[in-house]
């Protein structure tokens, strides 16, 4: 734990402009990024006496080793600036809006040559449209069946996709008119692609061209006495009534807006947004957040924050016209500024005080405490909980301090054989998933490719750990002249790989493994790591160089986390290790034929599609796939249909000779 005045810079250092400052740690870590209108003011705040800041704060200084800044122009550079470091480093100590559930969204991939209507998760990709996000998943695909009468795009996935083109016979929905069919040429690709703008039009908000179009054609079909063609446009018609249905209007002026809304505790915060376009609730969104922060203390600042990362990687047409907010943030005139800047057009930011718009605000905020009430029940994340399960493991392992990172170590194989270990890292008691490793254990194969019967989990575990830490001593050492000499990569600034030591190294078994690790850990010099093992028959916690175990009480909050810790890290280390097995045990038909690389053996499967239909091709039709010619194709035919034959035909498969 640092002091604080031991890094204190000196006022006259500090210039009076706004920017943006960030905290490090002792081993360069950023752990806090904030901006000011006045540099100087703002980090005069945090070196007061220590006792007269929040406790969190209070935390975050004492754990900060140095601070610097960055000056700018106005308070939007600010925002934007502070948003890309945020992004960039994850510091520990900003506030972090947790996605109370992973929303599903429905997305359209407008950067593939044939758009596909899909159901989507996770980060967002480039050159695709989304909408939403929905509550459920079923809701997607039961909208998305409604409209395909009317807007058939692909909703097929490639592989799918390229079968059917091979066959030249499409899938279900073509036939029965829910897809356009652009597999098998029915439309071309820019047909394909003015149905999927239309859809996309259709579900930005768009949808009273597209009713008065459908009406108009069922009219004019019903006037030439096409009685079957109406009665088809009137089920598309139908089929957008209903699915317009599924989204009440909520605001009469057909507008585009988000509408947020938050309830706190003095610990949390609970955020809700609805997402209304065209006066239709599309979706709706909610994050739990912790306070305590210096920037979550009023929720003016909350608020400032919330918006920059909702709309930060936002696309230009994810930004709404309308943000309706509770409160407004310190400096609205700016932050309104910089989200018109990502809009590319004017965005009006307020707080709504009558009218539909607050009625639709008071719903917002009821399902915001419901949230919170929710998350109070659940409290997985909770901050009183982790941090007393960080402090019982101080008290019950006898550490300098608490152990605010720890790595949790496991291998996996069967026999001996695709031997992987896993390394998972928990902050805070929260997994840190971007700084997950995996390892293929080198010493698990001999010198010709063999599996090595001499390795075992001991083994194992001394050269992951040994590999782990020789890569922390490099990044060290090659952090060169930096002060302090700290893990951050000079030529990009972004934290080194293995930069950072755990304060507490957990293995995934009971004094072998930890022995083993004692011993990697020893042989590189370093000595300033906590390490113990955990071991799955009584769930005793095992310490170098003591002959009895520590026996941790079954309702500790320590155990529990070690617990999850390990359970975490033999997940990562099996799925890893069933990659491994899968991809060693598939073999293919193709494998083994001479002069049939790799690049041919998949310009192979991707013209024919399997290994049964190229088996069903003959000699010229191979030929025909780039860099195949008459030898090597008669060499394929021959090892298709007779694997057993190494020289029928007068081809030898072996070599691809021609024999005579």
């Amino acid at each position: 734990m640092a002091d604080p005045s031991s890094y204190r810079p000196r006022p006259g250092e500090i210039p009076v402009d706004p920017g943006v400052y960030r905290f490090r740690d002792a081993d360069g870590r950023v752990i806090y990024v904030g901006k000011a209108n006045s540099l100087r003011a703002r980090l005069a705040s945090y070196f007061q006496d220590i006792s007269a800041l929040h406790p969190r704060t209070r935390s975050m200084v004492t754990t900060g080793a140095s601070v610097e800044w960055t000056t700018v122009a106005n308070e939007v550079e600010a925002l934007q600036l502070e948003y890309t470091w945020i992004k960039e480093f994850d510091p520990r100590f900003n506030v972090k809006y947790r996605d109370d559930k992973s929303y599903p969204y429905l997305a359209v991939t407008m950067g593939e040559e044939f758009p596909r209507a899909q159901v989507m998760r996770g980060a967002k990709r480039k050159a695709t449209r989304y909408f939403g996000p929905y509550a459920h998943a079923w809701a997607i695909r039961e909208t998305l069946d409604q409209l395909l009468r009317v807007f058939p795009v692909r909703t097929c996935s490639n592989g799918v996709f390229r079968r059917a083109g091979q066959v030249g016979r499409p899938c279900l929905l073509g036939y029965i008119d829910k897809c356009s069919a652009p597999c098998v040429e029915r439309v071309s690709a820019d047909e394909h692609r003015a149905i999927a703008e239309d859809f996309c039009d259709f579900m930005a908000g768009n949808t009273g061209r597209f009713v008065k179009r459908l009406e108009a054609r069922m009219k004019a079909a019903a006037g030439e006495l096409d009685y079957e063609q109406a009665a088809r446009l009137r089920d598309d018609l139908g089929a957008l009534t209903r699915a317009l249905e599924k989204s009440a209007v909520v605001l009469a002026d057909a507008t585009d807006a988000d509408v947020f809304a938050l309830c706190e505790d003095e610990l949390e915060v609970a955020v809700q947004v609805f997402h209304v376009r065209g006066g239709r609730v599309r979706g709706q969104r909610g994050w739990v957040a912790e306070r305590g922060s210096e920037d979550a203390t009023e929720l003016s600042s909350v608020v400032e924050h919330l918006l920059q990362q909702v709309y930060g990687g936002e696309s230009p047409e994810g930004v709404p016209r309308e943000v309706l907010v509770p409160v407004l943030p310190p400096d609205p005139g700016a932050l309104g500024e910089w989200l018109s800047g990502l809009r590319g057009a004017q965005v009006d930011l307020r707080v709504p005080q009558r009218g539909d718009k607050r009625t639709l605000m008071e719903t917002v905020r009821r399902n915001a405490e419901q949230s919170l009430v929710r998350h109070k029940v659940t409290r997985a994340g909770d901050l009183t909980a982790r941090s007393l399960a960080l402090q019982e493991l101080q008290d019950g392992l006898d550490l300098d301090s608490a152990p605010l990172r720890i790595e949790c170590f496991d291998v996996s194989h069967v026999q001996g054989t695709n031997v992987v270990a896993s390394m998972v890292v928990f902050e805070d008691g929260l997994p840190r998933k971007a700084e997950y490793r995996r390892f293929i254990v080198k010493g698990a194969v001999g010198p010709t490719g063999e599996a090595n019967p001499q390795i075992d989990d001991t083994a194992a575990m001394h050269e992951v750990l040994t590999r782990r830490f020789r890569r922390y001593l490099d990044d060290r050492a090659n952090a060169g002249d930096l002060e302090p000499a700290t893990a951050i990569d000079p030529d990009t600034g972004r934290p080194r790989r293995f930069a950072y030591p755990p304060n507490l190294v957990v293995v995934d078994g009971g004094l072998p493994q930890v022995n083993a690790a004692r011993a990697a850990l020893a042989g590189l010099g370093i000595d300033n790591v906590a390490l113990i093992g955990l071991a799955k028959r009584l769930e005793e916690v095992w310490v170098p160089g003591k002959e009895f175990p520590v026996i941790l009480p079954r309702s500790s909050e320590g155990l529990y986390l070690l617990q999850r810790v390990r359970d975490e890290a033999h997940r990562f280390a099996i799925t890893f290790h069933r990659q491994r097995r899968s991809k060693a045990m598939t073999t293919s038909a193709l494998d083994g034929i001479a002069g049939l690389g790799a690049v041919r053996r998949k310009a192979l499967l991707a013209r024919f599609g399997s290994v049964k239909r190229l088996r069903e091709a003959s000699a010229e039709q191979i030929q025909e796939v780039p860099g195949i010619g008459a030898v090597l194709a008669a060499t394929i035919e021959v090892a298709l249909h007779h694997p057993a034959n190494q020289t029928e035909s007068g081809v030898n498969v072996t070599t691809g000779e021609v024999l005579g």
